[in-house]
């Protein structure tokens, strides 16, 4: 069997034309994928910010969720 051998330039090529096509072919995949990620990196966020700030009692919470009149 023989070697194939590319440069490091031809490889960069290959790959970003695989990323490329996998994208397109499979758009929704990617879409819900990417939209996964980016509530996991928010909840994340807020988790960090909650443990930092000041607790709040279950009653003022759902005073704040009760409709005005």
């Amino acid at each position: 069997m023989s070697e194939i051998t590319i440069n490091p330039d031809q490889l960069k090529e290959i790959l970003k034309s695989a990323i490329i096509e996998l994208i397109r072919d499979n758009r929704k995949e990617v879409s819900e994928f990417l939209a996964e990620i980016i509530e996991d990196v928010a909840m994340e966020q807020a988790i960090a910010e909650g443990e930092t700030t000041e607790l709040v009692s279950r009653e003022a919470i759902f005073q704040l969720l009760e409709p005005k009149a």
